[in-house]
């Protein structure tokens, strides 16, 4: 008979939108199931002081304040989805938290002869487990950074699990950020971010639209690729460097935006299409870079992330890879918006049990470590 951990897994990503919580049950053969899950959109001028932190601004006082509060909205989610899902919360093992990234250097600095990377992310778990009464797990970045790696993607440590390597996959996420994970037997598994995902998509979108993100794809299958424009985007230096690799808001962020669209054609609608390609285009190119290299050919490629649903997005990457077998997540039976989720739910199960839970060969990291802390 097979045993099993109860698990709340919450995640929210570079984009800010929203808390997404999964209930599941991870079995003792690594296999699990989904039983509920819900979502806590940020209320708007939480998400707006978010935003300025993630771009830099605010003080260290903003964000002292901020850890305690994104920790109490962590905790909200998870109350109320017990209370969805009507289970009884003395029935659930831990809570696995990612918390929310504000920043992000993947990259040594040098201060007094001191050289290290960093990383914050927020949402307290002393917070959480105090207002669920629940164990919580998070802060799982940190200590791979410790071992002199990137602190990220920590995703394809799931996604091995999950996937396996009887194939040439590559699953790929398109959250805020793009980063995906290639999985062979061929090669040990890597993983990188390829570029900016939905973050510029959505800022032009905001900006020109007034809308916080351009729903199926609808806006950019009404304009035009201006190709002038796109080659001038396709010259940032990020796309060319080498994995392990990492990015974020700390590069693609709003000044980011409002600098390149100083170049930008007139029309809005060609605005959004040609940044949609531009993702597109980033992705496809970061495979023939870095990915065939190694393993030949692909199989398939597995979509996740908002930009699943971004009907012009896919578009452009069937342009791209026209003889690839693209599928999303949830014809593996996994909600793409959860897929994060359910990813961190393995990460807490490793720390749960004194395992290892970084992959070295994605992160740059020195060795294998324990990632995680834990508030009882």
């Amino acid at each position: 008979m097979k045993t099993y951990k109860t698990i709340i897994s919450m995640m929210s990503g570079t984009s800010l939108d929203s808390i997404d919580a999964c209930l599941l049950k991870i079995f003792d053969d690594l296999s699990f199931e989904i039983i509920d899950d819900f979502s806590l959109d940020y209320p708007v001028n939480i998400r707006k002081k978010l935003f300025e932190l993630a771009n830099g601004l605010g003080s260290v006082k903003d964000v002292c304040f901020m850890n305690f509060v994104v920790g109490e909205l962590f905790a909200k989610t998870a109350n109320l989805l017990i209370e969805k899902s009507k289970i009884n919360s003395t029935d659930i093992d831990f809570i696995s938290s990612h918390g929310q990234t504000i920043y992000h250097i993947p990259n040594d600095i040098e201060i007094d002869n001191v050289k290290t990377k960093s990383t914050l992310q927020i949402g307290d778990i002393s917070v959480i487990s105090h207002r669920t009464g629940i164990m919580t797990v998070g802060d799982f970045r940190t200590k791979d950074i410790a071992a002199n790696g990137q602190g990220a993607p920590l995703v394809p440590f799931a996604d091995k699990i999950i996937f396996g390597t009887d194939k040439n996959r590559l699953v790929q996420n398109i959250g805020g950020i793009s980063n995906v994970t290639v999985l062979s037997d061929s090669c040990d598994i890597f993983a990188f971010d390829n570029g900016p995902g939905n973050m510029l998509i959505d800022y032009c979108v905001n900006k020109f639209f007034n809308l916080p993100y351009d729903k199926n794809g609808e806006i950019a299958l009404k304009g035009r690729i201006d190709n002038v424009w796109l080659n001038k985007l396709l010259a940032e230096s990020y796309y060319s460097l080498k994995p392990p690799k990492t990015t974020g808001r700390e590069l693609f962020n709003n000044d980011y935006a409002e600098k390149i669209l100083l170049s930008a054609p007139s029309d809005k609608y060609d605005i959004i299409a040609t940044i949609t390609n531009l993702t597109a285009k980033v992705i496809a190119d970061s495979y023939s870079n870095f990915v065939l290299p190694k393993i030949r050919y692909i199989d398939e490629i597995i979509l996740g992330g908002g930009g699943a649903y971004n009907l012009a997005l896919i578009s452009c990457l069937k342009s791209y890879l026209p003889d690839i077998i693209i599928k999303t997540h949830e014809d593996y039976n996994i909600p793409n918006k959860l897929k994060e989720a359910v990813a961190f739910a393995y990460l807490g199960y490793f720390t749960f049990n004194k395992k290892f839970n970084n992959v070295p060969s994605c992160t740059g990291a020195n060795e294998p470590v324990i990632m995680g802390k834990i508030s009882y």
